[in-house]
């Protein structure tokens, strides 16, 4: 099988690359990356040089470039993860959503429709989507696969548009699709402008933990190598048409989770307890934060015997261990040096 994995530079899409390239030598994984900020090739140093993984610089928009790779190489299936995706961003640059997010999506879209309108049998849409198209949860009760859509935020609406067009696809022109909504990944080779690797970063620095609000919102927290895991399984075994939720079965009031990852990372860099706490500051709230999402993952556990492999104290010390070790990893991400070894590697 040839597979093309879309935004498998990044931090869920690079351990999905890894996962196939490492498991299935006898598929040939196809990484198309358009390399923005938040993609980097040392997130695959590992597996550059395997004969069975090929890189493609390119963005999803480029309809032309779509259209030429699947003419060219024929893709067995897709595994859909490129995206803008964090939410203050959209608020500041909402069409920069619209395009990556909807119109890149339609793309890969017509592309796989006109490349597999005469044998469809053995192909596959994946498109991996967020449970914020869900909207937000009170104190009570989970998203499940038939909650309806209410997206808040620019992010959420163009991630709910995309999810809206690849079912239409399968409706219209019978297109094979799964699809995906996941909690919150958190884990190694992270961007720090997340909460977690931020916050890591910051405390390694000193520098201030904004929280917003009163740090009451409430998140389900996935490790991202559960969430490869689950794709694996999805991909290979999930049913055409079948849209199934992947939650880490782990809420946490995002106040109670800054401060266990400060109690951590005192005692793993060797400070006096309660030392990274008084970090925290707490900053003016942003507009359209949902308070609560939280995911009943039972579908995917039941029909296909996937749950979470960690706990997630367990997850979050090997996350901090790994940003610890990888102190390199971190400052070139946040001085944008990977740059230079892109044109290094691939000029």
């Amino acid at each position: 099988m040839n597979i093309l994995i879309t935004g498998g530079a990044g931090f869920i899409g690079s351990h999905v690359v890894r996962r196939f390239v490492s498991n299935y030598p006898q598929y040939h994984i196809f990484n198309l990356d358009a390399l923005t900020y938040a993609g980097n090739l040392e997130n695959l140093r590992d597996i550059e040089g395997a004969t069975n993984y090929t890189f493609i610089k390119g963005d999803i928009v480029n309809a032309e470039l779509i259209n030429d790779l699947f003419k060219n190489h024929e893709f067995d299936g897709v595994i859909h993860l490129a995206a803008e995706s964090h939410v203050d961003r959209s608020i500041t640059d909402p069409l920069a959503f619209v395009r990556t997010n909807i119109i890149g999506t339609v793309n890969l879209l017509n592309a796989s429709r006109d490349s597999w309108k005469d044998h469809k049998k053995g192909k596959r849409f994946y498109h991996i989507s967020t449970d914020e198209v869900y909207g937000s949860l009170g104190s009570e009760g989970l998203f499940t696969e038939t909650t309806p859509y209410d997206p808040n935020s620019p992010y959420s609406a163009s991630k709910a548009s995309s999810d809206h067009f690849v079912r239409a696809y399968g409706e219209t022109y019978d297109l094979p699709y799964v699809l995906t909504n996941c909690s919150n990944n958190y884990g190694p080779n992270h961007f720090p402008e997340k909460l977690i690797p931020l916050f890591i970063n910051n405390i390694i620095e000193s520098k201030p933990l904004p929280v917003y609000g009163d740090g009451k919102y409430t998140r389900d927290w996935l490790f991202v190598e559960d969430h490869a895991r689950a794709i694996d399984l999805v991909f290979h075994k999930g049913e055409n048409r079948e849209t199934y939720n992947i939650g880490g079965f782990n809420e946490w009031q995002n106040i109670d989770l800054v401060k266990l990852l400060c109690q951590l990372m005192d005692k793993k860099v060797g400070r006096p307890q309660g030392t990274s706490e008084q970090l925290i500051t707490y900053v003016k709230d942003r507009p359209g934060h949902d308070l609560r999402y939280a995911i009943d993952a039972d579908k995917i556990n039941k029909e296909l015997g996937w749950e979470p492999s960690v706990t997630f104290e367990e997850g979050l010390e090997r996350t901090i261990d790994w940003y610890l070790e990888n102190q390199e990893w971190l400052d070139n991400v946040t001085s944008g040096d990977y740059q230079e070894y892109y044109t290094k590697m691939y000029n």
